[in-house]
């Protein structure tokens, strides 16, 4: 009860934005994979794998042309061709070890995800050679979803269709804001001009989804610039629209200035004002068609489109990690590879691989992990838990769910689980009240 009402005084006193990880992107927390456990991923990786579960991959492509301020992922701006060149040789001699692992066995990729930093920083040439030789050294075979991240100052028409051409059905459009003003002030490399340019691109090449980035929240936004995105997001119609809401990790260029004039709020929106701009872009795709399928997505047509990569990670699929300081999850094993370039591409000269930390999970952590995770779509049967746990959810974390409904942020019964709008809107803050004690109070990331 401790931690629930310490969520719960969060959510009430924690207004304004400060310093640190919002976003529950993962179980156990970040912070307490180590160095120690990094042989238990590679030990994992040569015993052979549940062909049961799905396998994925996801490919980190580090490189951008500017750092966004608000950014905290592992990104270079710095790099020449020789030096992307490298790297990709690297990741393909990466993939080559890792084909051979008995971990994937005779099993196939079900689902692939390219993300950065900036994979359209790639040019047409070096991702087709990319694609290559992944395809080569992985049972690529033909994955449900092959899922790519763009900026839209990278892309040109003939790289759009070479793209597809490649097999990408989705392609992820950063956009953040319509506002030249804001991305300007928040280190954005694109501007408004670029993302309709592409728009008119992307009608003409035609790929199976489109999913369309905003962030809430970001410097200098305001009520009208906001309803002026959205808006402008409406009427560009994309198959699916993911809304987060500004947070200031402590990697982040703002978080630097923060610290240096001694500041102890961000200057950015505050939750609740964050919270309120990603409802009203909610009920604006809804009143056109679009409904709410998760606390960060919107899609027009719920019949046609998935988002693959994320329902399968979030229950419990495999996926292989390439790049650096990628995340990978092996049959309840967490692992990161070397965080930095140059250690990265040594470690894979060396061995092949370049797992750096890991974190080897308990039944429980596993059955958590799944939980949380789930809990972000807004709605969650609670019968899988029984049959793959043996635990009824409804009666371990009966306290904090009477609470929860109490407060009118959800609504259970013993068959499931369902956020509120308001639960949804903040369902990050109340993920903690799940966690095991010992990672409740502990830095996230």
């Amino acid at each position: 009860m401790e931690q629930v009402a310490e969520s719960l005084g969060v959510l009430a006193d924690g207004t304004a934005t400060h310093a640190g990880n919002y976003f529950v992107a993962n179980y156990p927390p970040f912070s307490v994979w180590d160095r120690n456990g990094a042989s238990s991923a590679t030990s994992r990786l040569a015993k052979p794998g549940d062909a049961e579960t799905p396998l994925g991959l996801y490919v980190h492509l580090p490189f951008c042309r500017k750092r966004c301020d608000f950014c905290y992922f592992r990104v270079y701006t710095d790099k020449n061709h020789n030096e992307i060149e490298a790297y990709l040789d690297a990741v393909v001699r990466e993939a080559t070890v890792l084909g051979r692992q008995p971990f994937l066995g005779n099993r196939q990729l079900e689902f692939v995800y390219f993300g950065g930093g900036t994979p359209s920083y790639l040019s047409s040439s070096q991702l087709v050679q990319l694609f290559k030789g992944l395809s080569t050294a992985l049972p690529w075979g033909a994955p449900v979803e092959i899922a790519f991240e763009c900026e839209p100052g990278t892309l040109t028409r003939s790289k759009l269709e070479a793209i597809r051409d490649l097999g990408v059905n989705r392609l992820s459009l950063g956009v953040e804001n319509f506002d030249d003003a804001i991305l300007e002030g928040n280190n954005r490399a694109h501007r408004s001009k670029e993302i309709y340019r592409v728009w008119e691109w992307l009608g003409q090449t035609g790929f199976e989804q489109v999913n369309l980035d905003l962030i809430a929240g970001m410097i200098g936004e305001t009520d009208g610039k906001w309803h002026r995105s959205v808006a402008e997001t409406v009427r560009l119609a994309p198959d699916a629209v993911t809304v987060y809401q500004m947070e200031i990790p402590f990697n982040t260029t703002i978080y630097k200035g923060m610290r240096e004039s001694g500041a102890s709020a961000a200057p950015v929106a505050d939750w609740p004002t964050k919270q309120r701009w990603t409802r009203e872009a909610f009920e604006a795709l809804e009143g056109n068609g679009y409904s709410v399928g998760s606390a960060y997505t919107a899609v027009r047509d719920s019949s046609r489109i998935r988002f693959v990569y994320r329902d399968q990670l979030w229950d419990g699929a495999d996926m292989l990690a390439l790049g650096v300081s990628s995340f990978g999850y092996l049959d309840g094993i967490h692992y990161q590879n070397e965080p930095h370039i140059e250690q990265y591409i040594a470690a894979v000269a060396r061995g092949g691989l370049a797992v750096s930390r890991a974190l080897p999970i308990s039944r429980e952590e596993s059955m958590i992990r799944q939980f949380v995770l789930k809990m972000k779509l807004g709605r969650l049967e609670t019968q899988p838990f029984r049959d793959r746990f043996d635990v009824d959810v409804t009666e371990r974390w009966g306290d904090a769910l009477r609470l929860f409904q109490d407060h009118g942020l959800l609504k259970f019964n013993r068959d499931r689980i369902d956020l509120t709008r308001e639960g949804l809107l903040q369902v990050d803050r109340l993920l903690h009240a799940f966690f095991l004690p010992e990672h409740t109070n502990i830095r996230y990331a």
